[in-house]
C-alpha cells in the first residue's frame, strides 16, 4: 500500500492539494495521511507574558485543528467511497517541518503532497515559508507540489526536466514512473540549455535513462534557455493542464552555481502545473 501524506492549514488551496492527491492517485491502493502542525505565531508568543497564556493559546489551537481535521474525515467519509483508499488524519503541535520529518518517519512516507500559494513578491516569502522549509528539510522523499487553482482530471504527460548532468541511479525516477503507467501518460524529457550539443558524459547519461524507461512512450525535447531555467521551463508548458513536472533535486545545482537561480524554489512557486520534485 502506498502511503501519501498531506500537509493542510484548512484553506482552499489546501483541499485542491488534498483533492488532486485523491484523483492523481484514484487507481492505487494508498493510505493518505492529512496532517494539520499548529504552533502559535510570533505575535501571539510575543504578547504572552507568562508560560499560562501559551498554554492557554497552543489548547485554543489544539482544539481548533482537531475539530477542523474531525469535519474533513466527516467530509470524505461520506463523499469518499473509492474502497482503495484510506484516510487518517493528524494533528500536531509545533512547527511543520517538524511534523512532517516525524511523520515520514513513523509512518514510512513514500510521497509528500503539498500545495502551493503562487503568490510573487514580500507576499511569497510570507505564505509560502512552511513549503519552503519542508523543501529544503525533507530531502529524501518525494515531495509534490500543487499549485493553487490547479483543476486535476487527468494526466496526459509527464514531463521531467534535466541537463543529463548526472548519471540516473536506478530507483530515483520510479515516482514519475509510476504516475505515467497509472494514467498511461507519455513522458516527455525536456532539456534547458543555451545549446544542445551533449557532452560523452551527458550522451551517456541520457542513454542510461533511455535504457531506464525502455517500454515507455518517451521523447525528447530541446528547450532554449531564456532569462533563467524556470522561466524557459514554465513559458513551455503555459496553459497545459494535464501534465505534472518532474525534477531530481540535484539537476538544479549546476544553474545556481551559473546564475545563482534557486530552480528548485521557483519551480515550487511558479509553475502552472504541480511539480515532483524527486530525492537526491
Amino acid at each position: 500500500m502506498k502511503k501519501i501524506l498531506v500537509t493542510t492549514d484548512f484553506s482552499e488551496n489546501s483541499w485542491n492539494s488534498i483533492f488532486t492527491a485523491l484523483k492523481a492517485y484514484a487507481q492505487t491502493q494508498c493510505h493518505f495521511y492529512i496532517l494539520h502542525a499548529y504552533e502559535p505565531s510570533a505575535l501571539n508568543v510575543m504578547g504572552s507574558k507568562t508560560q499560562q497564556r501559551l498554554g492557554v493559546i497552543y489548547d485554543s489551537l489544539k482544539k481548533y485543528s482537531e475539530k477542523e481535521l474531525e469535519e474533513m474525515f466527516s467530509y470524505f467519509k461520506i463523499n469518499h467511497k473509492n474502497p482503495l483508499h484510506e484516510i487518517s488524519t493528524i494533528s500536531k503541535a509545533g512547527a511543520l517541518t517538524d511534523a512532517v520529518a516525524n511523520i515520514v518517519a513513523k509512518n514510512d512516507i513514500d510521497l509528500l503532497i503539498m500545495g502551493t500559494q503562487g503568490a510573487t513578491g514580500a507576499k511569497e516569502v510570507f505564505l509560502g515559508s512552511n513549503t519552503v522549509k519542508v523543501l529544503k528539510s525533507i530531502t529524501h522523499t518525494p515531495i509534490l507540489t500543487v499549485p493553487a487553482g490547479f483543476n486535476f482530471q487527468r494526466l496526459k504527460t509527464v514531463l521531467f526536466a534535466t541537463d543529463f548532468a548526472e548519471p540516473f541511479k536506478k530507483n530515483e525516477l520510479e515516482p514519475l514512473v509510476e504516475l505515467a503507467k497509472i494514467w498511461h501518460a507519455s513522458i516527455e524529457i525536456v532539456h534547458v540549455a543555451v545549446e544542445f550539443i551533449l557532452s560523452d558524459t551527458q550522451q551517456m547519461n541520457k542513454e542510461k535513462l533511455m535504457e531506464r524507461m525502455k517500454g515507455l512512450d518517451l521523447s525528447f525535447k530541446n528547450i532554449p534557455f531564456e532569462v533563467n531555467v524556470s522561466t524557459s521551463i514554465n513559458k513551455y508548458i503555459a496553459d497545459d493542464t494535464a501534465s505534472i513536472l518532474g525534477i531530481i533535486r540535484h539537476q538544479h545545482t549546476f544553474w545556481e552555481k551559473v546564475i545563482g537561480e534557486a530552480v528548485v524554489h521557483k519551480l515550487a512557486f511558479h509553475a502552472n502545473i504541480p511539480v515532483l520534485f524527486l530525492p537526491q
